[in-house]
C-alpha cells in the first residue's frame, strides 16, 4: 500500500523506498504506527514521549500504568502552561484595561513593559 506521507523523523524504520518509482512505501501497520504518533503529537506529545508511548503500544505485556503515567505527565504539564497563561492573560488584560487608548503619551502598557507601572 502506497501512501504519500511524509517520513516520520523520529523513527526512520517506518518508511521504504519503492526502487520503481522512488516513492515511500509504507505497510498497513506502519500507516497506522504513523497515525498513533500522529495523534500523540497532536496532544503534545514530544517525539521522545511519542517513541515511548509506540514502544507501549507494540508492547504486549505493557502495564497501563507506564501508560498512564506518561500521560498523567502531559495533563501535568498542561495544566502549567494553563496556569502561567492564565497569569499572563491577566497582567496583560490589566494594563490594556488600565490604557486610555487615545492620543495622550502616557501608556500603561508601555510603562509595565519598561517596568515603570504605576499601579505596582
Amino acid at each position: 500500500m502506497r501512501h504519500d506521507m511524509p517520513p516520520l523523523r523520529a523513527s526512520p524504520t517506518f518508511a521504504r523506498f519503492s526502487a520503481e518509482n522512488g516513492y515511500r512505501d509504507y505497510s498497513n501497520e506502519d500507516v497506522h504506527r504513523l497515525r498513533f504518533v500522529q495523534r500523540s503529537r497532536s496532544l503534545g506529545f514530544s517525539v521522545e514521549e511519542c517513541r515511548q508511548l509506540l514502544s507501549l503500544y507494540t508492547d504486549r505485556d505493557r502495564a497501563s500504568a507506564d501508560v498512564k503515567a506518561i500521560a498523567t505527565e502531559k495533563l501535568g504539564e498542561i495544566d502549567r502552561k494553563i496556569a502561567e497563561l492564565t497569569g499572563l492573560r491577566e497582567m496583560l488584560g490589566h494594563l490594556v484595561e488600565t490604557c486610555h487608548g487615545d492620543a495622550r503619551p502616557d501608556c500603561p502598557i508601555i510603562d509595565g513593559l519598561s517596568g515603570k507601572s504605576r499601579d505596582h
